[in-house]
């Protein structure tokens, strides 16, 4: 149910278009997004998981283009929403100071002038601006502070973090550099999500728990509460009200302690046939208590831990077959490398595509069945194709690791 409710149980279909791209969304809720792009950005592999092979710039035209199918805001963490979700939070905008931190914090408290002036820049543009551009528009050139590798924002970019933070703008997507590029929301969000009357907040939080209960099928109260984070007593609230209404019914799950509640049209399916790859921030692992309890799978990601370290590498994705999370690979998308072909086969006469998909290393779950090496040369090779790479190389590290490059070469 959990997997069916993820949108991986169904057929991938044959040609994907921006209806796909959009239905997948509303079934999942959200894309997060992550800065690391170690294989490729957070927000693209979700999609491939679940459609196979489809063209990215959907996804950028979708959240970066009008009309936007998709807007940015903070949901599970940075994620891409439908508009009409992006109004269901809009208490968190008025409730910015719970949620803000440091930086964002500090900038609204101690130089409201200079919050107050970055947004009357965005607000004069008539097209978007990242914040290099509203730094050298106020000609503004503010020392950054450079202890916290990755946070070591300027003082506009705090300025213009804390006004997309509280709503007063918001993102019209983002540069090839990752960039937000800022603009006001009337110029970014359909005109009827913009003019809407904001909800009562327990009215919010309650359409926040629909979606998660669709999304996940079977889930506990954590589960659901930290879909979009809500604080555990606006999530229980709206869970008790969901299930008053008949929407949530009471289940237990063997071997769950806490308890379950099941979304009343939640499809069981006969068998599930699933075969993908799962990107550390995709919906179906990112609750790592959940992944343990459902498939006794128990996965850390480990991208901050020093390399000497790690336990199975970098960036770790977990591969889903069947109904069974039965192993994982560390992955890499190693463009200085040349390659010769998908799975390292050539064609003479024909240059490959540059780069590799290198598997750093590739681990195999207990109950893995025999299948597993093959099936997954398979979806390694679709997704190198996909991401433009060449080779396949399986590197000597994992249990799995010689199984797999013998089944890359074949695939």
């Amino acid at each position: 149910m959990a997997i069916a409710a993820q949108g991986l149980a169904a057929p991938r279909p044959a040609v994907v278009g921006m209806r796909a791209i959009t239905a997948i969304v509303e079934r999942i809720g959200l894309l997060q997004i992550d800065s690391v792009n170690v294989l490729v950005r957070a927000q693209y592999l979700p999609l491939f998981s679940r459609l196979g092979p489809y063209d990215r710039g959907l996804l950028d035209r979708a959240a970066g283009q009008s009309p936007r199918r998709l807007v940015e805001y903070w949901a599970h963490e940075a994620s891409l929403v439908p508009p009409g979700t992006h109004r269901l939070l809009r208490w968190r905008m008025h409730r910015w100071q719970e949620g803000a931190w440091g930086g964002m914090k500090a900038v609204a408290a101690e130089q409201p002038q200079l919050v107050k002036a970055v947004l009357a820049e965005v607000t004069a543009r008539r097209v978007p601006m990242t914040a290099g551009d509203v730094e050298a528009a106020l000609a503004h050139d503010a020392p950054r502070d450079r202890s916290d590798w990755g946070w070591n924002w300027s003082v506009v970019k705090q300025a213009l973090e804390h006004l997309f933070y509280a709503g007063e703008i918001t993102s019209a997507g983002r540069t090839s550099s990752f960039e937000r590029r800022y603009a006001l929301p009337s110029r970014v969000l359909p005109r009827a999500v913009v003019e809407a009357p904001d909800l009562d907040d327990d009215e919010a939080f309650r359409e926040l728990v629909r979606i998660a209960a669709r999304a996940h099928g079977i889930a506990s109260e954590p589960c659901l509460r930290d879909y979009f984070r809500l604080r555990p007593e606006d999530s229980q609230r709206a869970v008790a009200e969901l299930v008053d209404a008949g929407e949530l019914l009471p289940a237990t799950v063997e071997g769950w302690s806490r308890p379950a509640y099941l979304q009343v049209d939640a499809r069981l399916p006969r068998r599930v046939s699933a075969r993908a790859l799962l990107v550390p921030f995709d919906p179906l692992v990112w609750e790592r208590a959940r992944v343990e309890a459902l498939f006794g799978f128990r996965y850390r990601i480990e991208i901050y831990v020093p390399a000497d370290q790690r336990v199975h590498g970098y960036y770790v994705l977990p591969f889903l077959l069947g109904e069974r999370l039965v192993a994982r690979v560390d992955l890499k998308a190693d463009r200085l490398a040349a390659g010769k072909g998908a799975a390292g086969l050539s064609v003479p006469g024909v240059p490959g595509p540059p780069g590799v998909l290198r598997v750093r290393g590739a681990f195999a779950e207990p109950h893995a069945p025999p299948e597993t090496a093959a099936e997954l040369a398979v979806e390694l090779v679709n997704l190198a194709r996909w991401l433009g790479l060449g080779d396949v190389v399986v590197e000597p590290r994992g249990d799995l690791a010689p199984a797999l490059a013998a089944a890359v070469a074949h695939a």
